[in-house]
């Protein structure tokens, strides 16, 4: 196998329904042994990507090339009202697998995701973590070359969400398999992504490793949905840009603002300071300054803009 050659291109693809055009001029490779992460804000087509390249929703136009079979493992498990293990083997089946290789594969899809014990039980037992166990253990079994997973982790409860991703991530990788996996929180894609794609309105707004994407972005809006909350006029015209971990308080600083909202989260309080060039919000421990105190505050790195639109960004 080589590895360097896409198992999947995308070229000029473009979804539209009726007259709205909900994709436009995407281009998008898939290579063996890389995991995919396309991360955007929900409505912005994300799902509808991956149902195209799956083949369950018609194009409008441009090409989808594959050198290989695809598996999609939407949002919902749908597991069939039998045993865990006859769900497996009934996926198999319909994929084609001899019968004498079921039982291995689905004990080894099943140990992948820590889930061997569940092989006899019924489908409609399980718990809501169990039941997204089995149904990714049911992609995995088929062994596809390609990938797809469609907000695999939404509507989980956060203790459930966080054991699974991480025991997820290693089970979805795959010298073998290109996987592409569809997410709008950012934590998630930088759990998951070998590479991330960042969607915005209809297109690829920006891709490439995760932290190169994080500390480069490229676009303001793509900036913007990164994070990067906080804003401040330079004296040469251009905005700076800065999430909150580019913001710390002190009280030694030259710079000073007042603190115009405070927002409780769960370790930290999240405060939105405005200052005469701008407003950056920055973290503090409990309880943190009240709403209208005067603070000292201190900017480090950043990115800025040298102008509107699709201006480069200049790390700072």
């Amino acid at each position: 196998m080589d590895s360097r050659r896409p198992v999947l291109i995308a070229d000029q693809l473009r979804v539209a329904r009726g007259k709205r055009v909900l994709l436009e001029s995407v281009d998008l490779n898939l290579h063996r042994g890389e995991t995919v992460v396309v991360l955007g804000p929900n409505g912005v087509g994300k799902s509808t990507l991956l149902h195209v390249l799956a083949g369950l929703l018609p194009r409008a136009g441009g090409r989808v090339r594959l050198d290989g079979r695809v598996t999609a493992a939407l949002q919902t498990p749908a597991l069939a009202q039998r045993s865990v293990r006859a769900n497996l083997h009934a996926a198999m089946g319909w994929w084609g697998v001899p019968r004498r290789e079921r039982a291995s594969r689905a004990q080894a899809a099943l140990a992948s995701l820590h889930v061997e014990h569940l092989a006899g039980r019924a489908a409609d037992t399980l718990s809501g973590g169990e039941a997204r166990r089995v149904h990714f253990a049911r992609s995995l079994s088929l062994r596809s070359d390609i990938l797809l997973l469609d907000e695999p982790f939404a509507g989980l409860d956060p203790p459930t969400r966080a054991e699974l991703l991480g025991e997820a991530s290693a089970a979805f990788r795959d010298p073998d398999r290109a996987t592409m996996i569809v997410v709008h929180d950012r934590a998630e894609a930088w759990a998951l992504a070998d590479r991330l794609v960042v969607l915005l309105d209809g297109g690829i707004a920006a891709q490439g490793s995760p932290s190169d994407v994080l500390e480069h972005p490229e676009r303001p809006e793509v900036a913007e949905f990164l994070g990067f909350t906080g804003r401040l006029r330079e004296s040469d015209g251009s905005w700076r840009y800065l999430r909150p971990a580019h913001v710390s308080l002190d009280m030694a600083s030259e710079l000073k603002g007042v603190v115009s909202r405070r927002i409780p989260e769960e370790d930290h309080v999240l405060c939105v300071i405005d200052l005469p060039a701008g407003a950056v919000q920055v973290r503090s421990d409990y309880p943190g300054p009240e709403p209208g105190a005067s603070v000292g505050v201190r900017v480090a790195g950043g990115v800025r803009f040298d102008g509107e639109g699709d201006a480069r960004a200049v790390p700072v």
